[in-house]
């Protein structure tokens, strides 16, 4: 690829980016728009109503980014959780440390590359039509002593990196014990998980958790709640709520629009009946499978071999949770119990036996999908070498010769499509974490992040630089495996190219995408025309962690690996970086909710992503010194792989622990502060019903309540009301109709709200 091929892709990008941003600051103000971009606010009722007409609304303008930009830490932590936060801050790390490797290369390596052939001043006229190879290391001939020069810079690099990510660790670090020792008691501070309960024929289960705790935790013991297998309520709670939208569909509409259907046979014979009513009474129906599903006899045969076990403190329940309790491993395991909302029920019901043997179904479909994969990064690598396409395509010869087309193929095209195939694999690994077992939503968002991680690093990086010399020598690989590394170090370089019309492609595209919420603005505007209402409610998202950390390490890899070896990309790099600060702080104040966190448990796994990067860029550079035949350097190269690995483990010793577990002088001090202050005894009462199925809760609004409550709704959160009702909660008192009853007034009351 040569630099004009770099340009053409780089100015469709930023060309891209620039138009997206300004109609972002147009789409935003428009107030059909509000549940798009807004959804966290109007949750909240902060958002102020904005219905006459102005022309500022079609004006783009940059206030939102100088929002983003004054927002404080402090603002982050409040609105968003610890976990936001550190999202937040691997771009304050990376915008530091990739402003550092720029000054560096670009103004003393990228110089020093150019000129290592014999170079003359009219040579700059050429600089658009030649390779991009003489802006790397490759254009330095073997044993220069200019290669001093990257030696100097990967130093300089590697301390300043260290330096930065000690930083980072020591201030999430002091974050998370502060978080901590500010918040209120919560449930899961005080339970525990217990899985894997002996199951005896003489006394239930629940008996069975009692009498264990009772005789074993007599002073610290508080409570437990039973789980239950509630597959058939879960059923009847999908069905009730697919009835409730179709209620409010028909409700909506008046007797001329709401057209008499046959229901026999269907639907395409048979009586006609009103909408309303054959959905009236598929309620009832549901109400009469309810009864029968939530008697007594019915839920104690659906009990589980486990159970939430609550404590009187906290350090109790943290000992409890790490402390083996039977002498056989596969009984009574224990585990810190997530957030009540954070609890994902279905998982609660896997075996425990099972648990080992769906981690290796797991493993071996991710090693499945990464070889499928290899297809689609094979083809792009194939797109970005034009004299191949020629030769396996010869009907496209006329074609690739022309320039813009060749520019177009090889410089934007690859990237664009290995990106498209990208978009497919957050979804599968979160299915895999699912099958896995976890217990918790974040637990499972975590774990698909991590393998996300491995699955770019290999793909992504490793593949491409591989496919790259397998395409062109797979013979000679595969007949003398031992010059692997070599070809790696040779690859490197050159694939770099390929890298830096990746990053300007998947970045910039995904962070206009992301500012965008394109597909909530598709789903906004096809509901607004199909709809009378000039606002359409849409539920509020929670960050996908998953899915944006491995990007942005995967980013952060790509840039260290490369910062020495070919320094053009570090410019692309740290304006997506700069970008991403904003847009992402953006979204975390306006568009997600905070559902659920780990409290900052994402950033070991950055972390280590990061010494990663580090020592694999030492390794590759160890390789070209050795290509470049200047074994002094390479020499050098061992120590500061020896450094970043004891670097690594100093800060594993120093700070991994903190973000295992809080330690015993935390848990004490804050037990007692809470003792003295009577806030303990206050919780530990309503302790015992926080970790109940929400399917199996009881729900206890009579007729009155039921006036008042729809009285007191505004316009403002009306929606959010009949969102937030516990329709969830109907199952266990069979109070359908009075739900019903409630739903009428409620439309009713917007009816008459916008008639009048």
């Amino acid at each position: 690829m040569n630099i004009a091929a770099l340009m053409t892709s780089a100015g469709i990008n930023i060309a891209l980016c620039i138009l997206f941003l300004c109609l972002y600051s147009i789409l935003r103000k428009q107030p059909s728009n509000f549940s798009v971009y807004f959804p966290r606010k109007l949750a909240e009722e902060q958002l102020k109503k904005q219905d006459s007409f102005s022309l500022d609304r079609l004006i783009p303008s940059a206030g939102w980014i100088m929002k983003a930009w004054e927002t404080s830490e402090e603002d982050i932590l409040a609105y968003a959780g610890l976990d936001a936060l550190v999202f937040i801050r691997i771009f304050v790390f990376s915008i530091r440390i990739f402003g550092i490797s720029a000054l560096l290369c670009i103004f003393v390596l990228l110089p020093i590359n150019y000129t290592s052939a014999k170079f003359q001043p009219g040579d700059f006229s050429r600089i658009a039509s030649e390779s991009l190879d003489i802006f790397t290391i490759l254009h330095i001939p073997g044993g220069s002593k200019r290669l001093w020069a990257h030696v100097f810079a990967l130093y300089v690099i590697t301390g300043a990196a260290c330096f930065l990510l000690y930083f980072e660790y020591k201030h999430i670090a002091e974050r998370r014990l502060a978080v901590f020792n500010n918040s209120l008691p919560r449930p899961n501070h005080f339970t525990i998980l217990v899985r894997g309960i002996p199951i005896s024929d003489k006394n239930s289960l629940s008996d069975t958790v009692e009498r264990f705790f009772t005789q074993y935790y007599p002073l610290t013991y508080h409570s437990h709640q039973m789980i239950y297998r509630t597959g058939r309520v879960q059923a009847l709670m999908d069905d009730a709520e697919k009835i409730y939208k179709k209620i409010v569909h028909f409700k909506s509409q008046n007797n001329f629009q709401r057209q008499a259907h046959p229901v026999g046979c269907l639907g395409l014979c048979g009586r006609k009946m009103d909408p309303l009513d054959l959905y009236t009474k598929k309620l009832e129906l549901v109400e009469r499978n309810a009864r029968h599903g939530n008697s007594d006899h019915f839920q104690e045969a659906k009990e589980l071999p486990a159970a939430f076990v609550s404590f009187k403190s906290r350090i109790s329940a943290t000992v409890a949770a790490q402390v083996r309790q039977s002498s056989n491993p596969m009984l009574w395991m224990t585990e810190l119990a997530p957030e009540p909302e954070d609890v994902y029920w279905s998982n609660l019901s896997i075996p425990c036996r099972q648990l080992w043997f769906r981690k290796i179904v797991v493993l071996l479909g991710s090693i499945a999908l990464s070889f499928v994969f290899f297809i689609p990064v094979a083809f792009v690598q194939g797109l970005s070498q034009l004299d191949q396409l020629q030769r396996y395509f010869p009907f496209l010869h006329k074609v690739l010769r022309t320039k813009f087309a060749s520019q177009f193929i090889t410089g934007y095209l690859p990237s664009v499509i290995q990106q498209l195939f990208m978009y497919t694999i957050p979804p599968i690994m979160m299915f895999f974490s699912a099958i896995q077992g976890c217990v918790s939503y974040s637990g499972k968002k975590k774990s698909a992040c991590a393998k996300m991680i491995y699955f770019s690093v290999w793909n992504l990086f490793f593949v491409n630089v591989l496919s790259g010399s397998v395409i062109g020598q797979i013979n000679t690989i595969i007949s003398n495996p031992k010059e692997l590394p070599n070809r790696l170090a040779k690859q490197v370089p050159i694939q770099a190219t390929f890298f830096t019309t990746y990053i300007l492609t998947s970045g910039y595209a995904s962070l206009s995408s992301e500012l965008l919420q394109l597909f909530s603005l598709i789903s906004n505007v096809c509901t607004l025309c199909t709809s009378k209402s000039t606002r359409v409610a849409q539920s509020v998202p929670s960050f996908p962690y998953h899915q944006e950390i491995p990007k942005v390490l995967l980013f952060g890899l790509l840039g260290f690996t490369c910062s020495v070896l070919a320094p053009l990309i570090l410019p692309i790099l740290l304006l997506y970086f700069s970008l991403g600060f904003i847009i992402y702080r953006n979204q975390v104040l306006n568009v997600y909710c905070y559902k659920y966190d780990t409290g900052g448990q994402y950033w070991p796994v950055v972390h280590n992503g990061t010494i990663f990067s580090l020592i694999l860029t030492q390794v590759i550079a160890l390789g070209v010194f050795g290509v470049k035949k200047f074994p002094l350097a390479s020499g050098l190269m061992v120590p500061l792989i020896v450094f970043s690995l004891l670097f690594n483990e100093y800060c594993r010793q120093r700070f991994y622990h903190i973000f295992e577990n809080y330690s015993a002088e935390i848990l004490i001090d804050k037990d007692r502060e809470d003792d003295q202050s009577g806030q303990l005894d206050n919780f530990l009462e309503t302790l015992d019903s926080k970790y109940l199925h929400p399917t199996l809760q009881p729900v206890e609004l009579s007729d009155s309540e039921n006036n008042k409550e729809v009285n007191a709704i505004s316009e403002g959160n009306l929606r959010t009301s009949m969102i937030n009702y516990p329709l969830f909660r109907i199952f266990h008192l069979s109070r359908l109709k009075e739900i019903y009853l409630w739903l009428s007034m409620t439309l009713s009351y917007q009816e008459r709200r916008v008639s009048k």
